[in-house]
């Protein structure tokens, strides 16, 4: 089974899928963040602090930003003769593991996930994700254990630099056991903290970057949770017909 001399707009924000001829794993998403923005005048500085030594950004003190996404998406899956609710009920050491492009084993529970590459304002951001699947009698949670960025190196350097939680409960409606159609309900939320605001952002307020960090996770979940939900419907078809094999039916495909 996200100076207050600077002003910036986010006006639109789209995303395109897109291959390349690298490890699938870096088939990417492209977004394009239009903004418009506008800058007062820099203060000039002091003549009387012209010989002193440059004052550093302590990483403590450094503008910090924090973006949260929620999304909940359900799918209508027709019962079969085995039924949902025993599929749900699955031990995670059964899972498959839906798309062996983006998912790892890493035991019985864990499991690394490569979450499709993304361009943020420019930079090539790559999210790695080592969850935990927590059973529960209707489905799962599933709980971020850690989180690694990888893509450019202005992106790479934030790693250590936030925090991040991720809590996915996924479940079927046990009190329609007896119907043919039941829904998967996937209902996910994303909370990123303390992210230290790299030097070239530091010139445009925290709350603009934080309205645009979390329209991109908000965005990736509307994207990620309707092909989960897909992905986990074919899964159960193939099991509740007799496929034991559990072999991963995706291709890493959005």
């Amino acid at each position: 089974m996200a100076l207050s001399s600077a002003t910036l707009k986010l006006t639109s924000l789209s995303f395109s899928a897109k291959k390349t001829n690298r490890n699938p794993r870096n088939r990417s998403l492209s977004f394009t963040i239009t903004c418009s923005s506008s800058f007062d005048e820099p203060p000039k500085p002091s003549l009387t602090s012209s010989s002193s030594t440059p004052n550093r950004v302590s990483s403590s003190s450094a503008p910090k930003a924090r973006f949260v996404a929620r999304q909940k998406q359900s799918v209508s899956v027709r019962q079969l003769q085995r039924p949902l609710i025993e599929y749900m009920s699955l031990p995670a050491s059964q899972y498959s593991v839906l798309d062996a492009e983006r998912i790892e084993r890493v035991d019985d529970n864990t499991f690394r996930c490569y979450v499709y590459t993304f361009k943020f304002f420019n930079f090539e951001v790559c999210p790695v994700l080592l969850v935990r699947v927590e059973e529960q009698p209707n489905g799962c949670c599933i709980k971020l254990l850690s989180c690694k960025l990888e893509g450019s190196p202005v992106v790479v350097a934030q790693n250590d630099k936030f925090d991040a939680s991720m809590v996915n409960r996924v479940s079927c409606d046990g009190t329609q056991e007896g119907s043919l159609e039941q829904q998967i309900t996937s209902d996910a939320v994303i909370e990123v903290v303390n992210i230290e605001i790299p030097f070239a952002f530091r010139v445009f307020p925290v709350g603009a970057i934080e309205a645009t960090g979390t329209q991109v996770l908000d965005q990736i979940l509307r994207l990620m949770l309707p092909r989960f939900l897909s992905q986990l419907s074919k899964d159960y078809q193939a099991w509740a017909s007799g496929d034991t094999s559990r072999q991963p039916l995706g291709t890493g495909e959005i």
